[in-house]
């Protein structure tokens, strides 16, 4: 077991004071900071920080020695490669409004823009690799997102109290049809719509949402959000696709799961992210990178309904574990007070420090002492390990491992 030293990814809707509290650094950063990354992704690979002192790249260790440190079960399926990315991820502002392929659909995507000779690093590629990426995102502090397509019966009280004249032909389609064909056609109406069009409807639907705000209407808190996106994202077509989905408040220790095919775009909060080590994200909007519509929506999953808060199941004491079907990853959060817990598992792992001080030990004798914001990384050669809080009452970790098969 050893320490990792991560990169920070400076996207501009990262906060600048988040992610530097956690790793002790200086606050207010000097720019913002989005993402920190644990794992072996070939963008920013963490380096492991042997007993020496000598930093190695995790990427070059699991090409080295698959087995040894992946364990035969996940090197068998995912040859040297990590099957997932776990971060520290966050938002002072709206990401874009996003959705990832399936592995069938990536595989399909990819090899069509093989074929076509489209280069790698093109900014109009949408597959880099063949790989779906399917995330769970947990909160740190209150999150806010949007995700997955709101009841269409919900979304029709929500149009109707709006009461914009140029949005009332749209509302009656999903009356007309309200369902997740009815969904799609709505949505694919929005998204495509001329600029003519866009020009008169989006300002009447904000000068609603504005009058909805001041009358403390039902829908104030998804009101406010479309005004935030107005004004972040003038003039693009995916503030009114953003009408179409769950308005999400996470509190700490609540995560969602989102599948392939689950249209979403975090809004601001600090959380851990888990997803598949894949770099496929097609967009429709709330960005200055590149769109294709035709591709999202090939790729979109129009099923609708309440997301599923996620809350963990207990499997031990203090050890919860977050379900998914993803293969790729499992997410555990560990919630120590006085005592221990045993933490065994058969494949790779990463372990980060969210609060407090803990120390693992093994049966070797080995300890090694964990720091908020310090992570480590288990190798599958590694025995099993026992956590305790250092000096502190209480502790809290997150724990990142590959799925089930």
């Amino acid at each position: 077991m050893d320490l990792l030293h991560n990169a920070v990814r400076p996207y501009a809707w990262g906060s600048r004071t988040a992610i530097a509290e956690l790793l002790g650094k200086e606050v207010p950063a000097p720019h913002p900071e989005a993402e920190l990354w644990m794992g072996a992704h070939p963008g920013d690979p963490s380096r492991v920080i042997g007993e020496d002192g000598v930093q190695r790249s995790l990427l070059d260790l699991l090409t080295a020695d698959p087995d040894g440190q992946l364990g035969p079960r996940v090197a068998r399926r995912w040859g040297s490669r990590l099957p997932f990315l776990i971060k520290v991820l966050a938002a002072d502002e709206a990401l874009s409004l996003q959705a990832h392929p399936s592995a069938a659909q990536a595989a399909e995507g990819f090899a069509a823009e093989q074929a076509r000779g489209v280069p790698l690093d093109s900014a109009v590629r949408n597959y880099k690799d063949p790989a779906a990426k399917p995330e769970l995102i947990c909160a740190l502090t209150e999150f806010h997102a949007l995700a997955g397509f709101r009841e269409p019966a919900r979304t029709v009280s929500f149009l109707r109290a709006l009461d914009a004249p140029s949005l009332a032909p749209y509302t009656e389609m999903l009356v007309a049809q309200p369902d997740s064909s009815g969904l799609r056609a709505l949505f694919t109406m929005l998204i495509t719509l001329p600029q003519t069009s866009l020009s008169v409807l989006l300002p009447q639907v904000l000068d609603a949402c504005v009058l909805h705000v001041k009358e403390h209407g039902e829908f104030d808190l998804e009101c406010r959000t479309i005004l935030e996106l107005g004004e972040s994202y003038p003039g693009d077509a995916g503030v009114l696709a953003a009408l179409l989905l769950n308005r999400i408040v996470l509190q700490p220790g609540e995560a969602i799961h989102l599948p392939a095919g689950n249209l979403h775009a975090y809004l601001r909060g600090t959380g851990i992210e888990i997803l598949a080590n894949s770099d496929n994200v097609l967009r429709c909007g709330l960005t200055p990178k590149h769109v294709d519509v035709p591709e999202l929506l090939r790729v979109l999953d129009f099923t609708c309904g309440d997301m599923e808060v996620l809350l963990g199941e207990e499997v031990q004491p203090g050890v919860r574990v977050y379900r998914t079907p993803a293969p790729e990853f499992e997410l555990s959060r560990l919630d120590l007070a006085a005592g221990e817990a045993r933490i065994d598992h058969e494949g790779p792992q990463i372990m980060i420090c969210t609060e407090g001080a803990v120390v693992l030990s093994n049966a070797r004798g080995d300890e090694l002492r964990l720091a908020r914001g310090q992570s480590v990384w288990l190798p599958a050669s590694d025995p099993a390990v026992l956590v305790r809080p250092d000096g502190v009452e209480s502790a809290q970790l997150f724990r990142a491992t590959a799925g089930n098969d």
